[in-house]
């Protein structure tokens, strides 16, 4: 799994410009069950995204599809990590 942490590198008015196309590229990723969960980070400086790729390859060609990441409104800070301690309700979705 990776832990995508977003740090946004231009003022929020640029962010908003972008939005909508990045709230596709979470949908795309979500339906594609890549995504478990994403949100911004307050205060409101990025976001963070939990995705399931298989390994760091796929990873950053997950992320480089961002259009925050190619118009360099983002910056992605990508942390791998195998879970292994969690709740039975996480552990459905890592086995799923």
């Amino acid at each position: 799994m990776f832990f995508f942490s977003l740090t946004y590198k231009k003022p929020l008015q640029e962010v908003e410009k972008f939005l909508s196309e990045h709230n596709q590229y979470l949908e795309t990723f979500y339906e594609k069950e890549k995504f478990v969960f994403s949100g911004r980070k307050i205060p409101r400086i990025g976001g963070v995204i939990l995705c399931t790729a298989s390994n760091l390859e796929e990873a950053e060609k997950i992320y480089h599809t961002d259009p925050f990441y190619k118009e360099g409104i983002a910056e992605y800070n990508i942390i791998e990590f195998q879970p292994t301690k969690m709740n039975e309700m996480f552990k459905q979705i890592v086995s799923h």
